[in-house]
């Protein structure tokens, strides 16, 4: 009688497939963390000591969260994809004197080997900083402004000084008197950018003037805390030409003056976007750099890019075209402006304006 034992065959199977599964876990690797040397001439710089570290997997999962001088210069990780971030404050909406510096990066750890994360101290927030002239305090007392962004309102008082931050995206800012509200200003804010708004008279528009040599020119560009300070004057009332009160309520749309142009009116306001220049008689550019500093194209709004749908300008020689070529104000581009001259037929064959005499940024 023949017996087959099969004990010795299974228990060999058994064990293969055991040595598959227990095989060692991989090598782990080491993150190295530090910040590159922020120190800039004139910029104050936080203290990245106390600055707020985390570190997370892939998966979102917390690995280390603590002050950054308490975390361990060299920490050893298993393999994989990390997001480290570290900034110098808690930031959740709008807040006075409030900036946020911080850096986030991902990194790839490799089994043994050491993989460094170099963050920089850059603001992460954006703000907007508010000045009132004298006149407007006198020709509308009882006011006061709101900054609205989509996590909040801050009230500015006509005596504010602080500065006021917010999470980059759209604000507006908004002008309340007498159990009335109305918008004055919409605007994109970049993270990094300070946005210096300041609010005149449409009385007095020569007291803009005055505040912005009380408070200098107002733009600064610092390396590693970068702030990206963008001033403009914006006039309540009726702003004027040459310091008149000309109302602008009238004022054409870049469609009206279009379509009124073959009329050949005189000393007429028009508004619109600067869009682009370089004009020939069949085309124009929409994008920088520029060339020419004697033309623009106004649009009727801020995305349009398409020359049927624009004004053509001439900037004759003098303060108009160094105030507003894009040659030399390529930052001009997209900004809203009103402009007093001319209606023609044609100029480099499209509907324009010429002999401008006075202008208006908004």
């Amino acid at each position: 009688m023949k017996v087959f034992l099969f004990l010795p065959l299974v228990a060999t199977t058994l064990l293969a497939c055991d040595r598959i599964v227990s095989s060692p876990d991989p090598e782990p690797g080491t993150l190295s963390i530090s910040f590159v040397d922020a120190s800039s001439k004139g910029a104050e710089i936080p203290d990245t000591n106390s600055f707020i570290l985390s570190i997370r997997d892939d998966g979102d999962g917390p690995v280390w969260t603590g002050l950054f001088a308490d975390a361990p210069k060299e920490l050893s990780l298993p393999s994989g994809e990390y997001t480290v971030e570290a900034v110098s404050r808690a930031f959740t909406g709008p807040v006075f004197d409030s900036p946020q510096y911080g850096d986030r990066q991902t990194v790839e750890i490799l089994p043994g080997r050491i993989s460094a994360v170099h963050l920089s101290c850059a603001m992460l927030n954006s703000a907007v900083r508010l000045q009132f002239s004298e006149q407007f305090v006198a020709d509308y007392p009882g006011g006061n402004l709101y900054v609205k962004s989509a996590e909040g309102t801050l009230m500015y008082s006509y005596g504010e000084k602080r500065t006021g931050y917010f999470y980059p995206g759209t604000i507006w800012v908004l002008f309340n008197r007498n159990g009335t509200s109305q918008t004055l200003a919409t605007r994109e804010l970049a993270p990094r950018e300070v946005l210096v708004l300041r609010i005149g008279s449409g009385s007095s528009v020569k007291d803009v003037d005055a505040v912005a040599e009380r408070y200098g020119d107002g733009i600064s560009i610092e390396v590693d805390t970068t702030h990206t300070w963008t001033c403009e004057n914006y006039y309540y009332g009726n702003p004027g030409d040459g310091g008149s009160n000309e109302d602008l309520s009238g004022a054409y749309s870049v469609g009206q003056a279009r379509s009124k142009a073959a009329g050949g009116e005189k000393g007429v306001w028009v508004y619109g976007y600067i869009a682009g220049g370089d004009l020939t008689s069949k085309s124009c550019s929409f994008s920088a750099p520029f060339k020419s500093n004697t033309n623009l194209v106004l649009a009727p709004d801020n995305n349009t890019a398409s020359r049927e749908s624009c004004l053509a300008v001439q900037l004759s020689q003098g303060d108009i075209r160094d105030a507003l070529n894009l040659v030399d104000h390529p930052e001009l581009l997209g900004k809203l402006v009103y402009l007093k001259g001319n209606l023609v037929e044609k100029y480099y064959g499209m509907p324009g304006l010429q002999g401008l005499s006075g202008f208006r940024l908004q």
